[in-house]
Parts: C-alpha cells; structure tokens; sequence
C-alpha cells in the first residue's frame, strides 16, 4: 500500500541496475499470481530477478511458527514469486535473486528461515542500524566467504568479498538442489545457486544492486546474469 491503495512498485535501484550493469530491458512483473498467464509471461522473458522487499515471506510456506504482531507480509508477492521461481528455473530462465529474492528462492526449492537471526545463537546481528543515511546502512558490513569451486568466486577471482548486510530472516535449512556459494563468518549461507538449472541461477542475501556501477563485484554479477539473459534470448530465437 501507498497511502490508502494498492501499488505495484519497484526499487529504482533494481531496475537501474538491471538497466546500467545486465545491460537489460526492466519490465516489473506485477504481483498477480495465477492471473498472470505464468508460462505465457515467461515465454516472452530473457531473465528474471527477484528483488528485495521490506516484506517477509508469509512462514506457513515454509512450516515456520507464526510472525511476530505487525511484521510487514505480501501475500499476493508470495502467491506470485514462489511458482514463478520454479518455472523459470525449470524452463533454463536465467535468474537472480536478491535479499528478499534469495529467501523466497531458497523457500521455493523447499528451504526454512530462521525469522531472527540475531536472536539465533552463534549469529551475528546482520541488520542495519535504521537511523543512520542511506550511504552507512548500504556501507560495508562483513566479509563473506566464496566457496572455492563457485560462479562468485570465479567472478571474484579471490577467496571472500565484503559485502552490505541489512537483513533480519536468513537462512535454516537450505533447499534442495540448492549449493552454497558463500557464508557469513558466523556460517550464515549468504549466497547459493541451483545446482541442476540449465542456465544462470544465482541468489544473494545481500545487496548489489546499491551503487553497482561503483563494485567490480556487483558490476561482474549483473554482467554474468545479463550474459546469461543474452544468451537464452539467442536460443530462444533459434528454438
């Protein structure tokens, strides 16, 4: 909601990102599940990316206890990211996942949330401090570790990167087929791809959208989901 109605919206962040750094087309895919035609959209799409949200996934998707009063839920988000997930993936749709993005992924493939990981002992406290500008809550956080035989860490061409880190949900339990790529210092999965898809299929808990054009790293992770778009496209065409 906006005021008093309903708004289908998108981060100028995501979109620019997508625009400057994939060298992409953004289109926002509206939040209405079944309504939407999901195998017709899909048809005429080169990529998708599941952006972050101020909203969490709804925990009944994922056997979770009930949220706590007053935490901010999308249903109809939820009723739309989570079947499109698996259809892009299983059709060789490349796609990214971001913040949001990346739980919603890891539920779609069968994964748990812990709903607060800084009440989880032997986490860190990985939100940011709400009060402080923009600049400092998108500012460096941590480092994370790249697994050694990863798409980041060929992307990286070194062992860890530090990254941004504003979420309060993480990950329990990882879905199936799905391998970590990177982890907080406390073993907090903070990247993963989906280790059968056809094409580029990535997620991040992180934030690379912010500023990208001035990260090498968030510059090479968008280039290789556009690549990746790119390439479908070209075999999509053939096809």
């Amino acid at each position: 909601m906006l005021g008093l109605h309903p708004f289908h919206v998108v981060g100028d962040k995501y979109a620019r990102a997508v625009l400057d750094a994939a060298t992409g087309l953004p289109l926002l895919i509206p939040a209405l599940a079944e309504e939407l035609g999901m195998d017709d959209l899909l048809a005429r799409l080169d990529g998708v990316m599941f952006t972050g949200s101020a909203s969490n996934v709804e925990p009944h998707h994922y056997s979770g206890p009930p949220s706590d009063p007053g935490t901010l839920h999308d249903p109809a988000r939820d009723a739309t990211t989570l079947p499109l997930i698996r259809k892009a993936v299983a059709a060789g749709i490349p796609v990214l996942g971001i913040c949001r993005g990346f739980q919603e992924m890891n539920v779609a493939f069968g994964g748990t949330l812990h709903q607060k990981v800084h009440e989880v002992e032997g986490r860190l406290d990985h939100r940011e401090d709400v009060k402080l500008e923009l600049d400092v809550q998108y500012g460096p956080a941590h480092e994370v570790i790249l697994e050694p035989q990863g798409l980041l860490r060929s992307l990286a061409g070194q062992d860890r990167i530090t990254v941004n880190s504003l979420h309060a949900q993480g990950i329990n339990g990882l879905g199936e087929d799905l391998s970590v790529e990177a982890r907080a210092p406390d073993g907090l999965v903070e990247a993963f791809r989906v280790r059968h898809a056809k094409s580029f299929a990535m997620a991040v808990q992180w934030h690379p959208e912010w500023k990208v054009l001035s990260n090498p790293f968030s510059r090479a992770l968008f280039a290789a989901f556009g690549a990746a778009a790119r390439e479908y496209m070209q075999m999509r065409r053939i096809g």
